[in-house]
């Protein structure tokens, strides 16, 4: 009897060990997205925190977007592996040609509503694992359906200071263990802002950036703070680029076509028509190629295969993309918001311009350290953090392993 309660204690020994080793053991990823923040704003002498951080861990040279260079689109990429081709989310705003229901960004009805989100997301992985995701206002996390968004998660409200976000991070690695997320995700718009309103070189953008790095710095400071600054693999990264907008490279193209008589999507740098049939579609684009230039025009059939942007119903019969620095606007209203607006900085180009690159950088046991690496793409995230966290990725999916996973141990 006394030979069998021994065993027993030394099993229940064991068992206790093992579950309180259990969390212990399980990796924390923590993906940071600084929105619009371009490769070379690293290279100003003005990121302190966050070059101390890559000394410390990874940097690309570069992170390419998926086109177009948009938002959401390459926010949902991140998350899913997948273009936005097969995500669904084909730009910042669009419609569904079948319906006529629209999706824009800003709209917290169209944003929220699950039908426009395809594929799976690393938070919807994670959970069908058994690890819990957090995040703070990831684009694609406030769906209503309950299993595509993460276990907790942050309605977008951008009056909620850098330090109540990063406190909010704080806050969800100190829950109990058997509660703590070890997914989360935190977003700062800050340098898309003032890319936009006053350009990539503009001074009020370089005080930005300064904010940002302060911020990580501050992030760093509170994770040691809890003891967990050497637990937390981070993933600093951006969704695209930014480039200057020129006032003499508008594209008017109510001057070129009638636009009340066709039905299009899209601003910026990127239009697509919709057609109603072959002999329609030629006529627009002989059309636009003879009396408009900075901008190149393509049907699914001729568009870069690069791009990636062709297999979705979403995606317009005549796509005019601009050249960088060049704006459509497609009515008059528009055309009097950016000359009221002026508009410095805009991004949404094709995906492979060196102004549309982004950041990443990474830190943490998982990351080898003062690693260097070539231009990354940001669908081999997803696959990247599945590995890291030890879950089975969603093998349909764009994203590949091997062009990313030499930035592991």
């Amino acid at each position: 009897m006394k030979r069998f309660l021994s065993s027993l204690s030394f099993f229940a020994f064991i068992l206790i060990f093992s579950v309180s080793n259990l969390y212990a053991e399980k990796p924390y990823v923590l993906i940071i997205s600084m929105d619009g923040f371009r490769w070379d704003y690293l290279d100003r002498g003005i990121t302190p925190h966050i070059l101390k951080m890559a000394d410390g861990g990874v940097r690309a040279i570069g992170f390419e977007p998926a086109f177009p260079s948009k938002t959401f689109p390459n926010h949902y990429s991140i998350v899913t592996g997948l273009f936005p081709q097969n995500h669904g989310l084909v730009n910042n705003r669009f419609f569904n040609p079948s319906t006529g229901e629209r999706y824009k960004v800003g709209d917290t009805v169209s944003v929220r509503d699950d039908k426009w989100y395809r594929g799976e997301t690393l938070w919807e992985t994670a959970t069908r694992q058994g690890v819990k995701s957090a995040s703070f206002f990831w684009p694609g996390s406030e769906t209503h359906l309950a299993y595509k968004h993460p276990t907790y998660f942050k309605h977008y409200d951008g009056t909620v200071t850098h330090e109540q976000r990063i406190q909010g991070i704080i806050d969800w690695l100190q829950l109990p263990e058997s509660q703590r997320p070890h997914l989360l995700f935190l977003y700062f718009s800050d340098t898309d802002d003032f890319g936009h309103r006053f350009g990539p070189d503009a001074p009020e953008l370089n005080q930005a950036v300064k904010r940002l790095d302060e911020k990580l710095g501050l992030l760093r400071q509170k994770l040691a703070a809890i003891d967990m600054l050497d637990k937390v693999n981070i993933i600093l990264l951006s969704d695209h680029g930014m480039t200057k907008l020129y006032p003499d490279r508008v594209i008017n193209l109510t001057q070129m076509v009638d636009m009340t008589a066709l039905q299009f999507a899209g601003y910026g740098p990127l239009v697509q028509f919709f057609t109603k049939n072959r002999a329609e579609q030629i006529q627009l684009i002989k059309t636009l190629q003879s009396k408009g230039k900075g901008f190149s025009v393509y049907t699914k059939e001729t568009i870069p295969t690069y791009y990636h942007y062709s297999a979705n119903s979403f995606i317009g019969d005549v796509i005019l993309v601009a050249e960088p620095g060049y704006s459509f606007v497609t009515s008059q209203r528009e055309l009097e918001f950016k000359k009221k607006h002026n508009p410095k900085g805009d991004h949404g180009y094709d995906n492979r311009v060196l102004d549309m690159q982004g950041i990443f950088i990474a830190n943490g046991p998982a990351f080898k350290t003062n690693y260097k690496t070539v231009t990354l793409l940001n669908v081999d995230v997803y696959p990247l953090v599945c590995k890291i966290l030890g879950i089975i990725p969603n093998q349909m999916i764009d994203g590949r392993l091997e062009r990313i996973e030499q930035v592991l141990k």
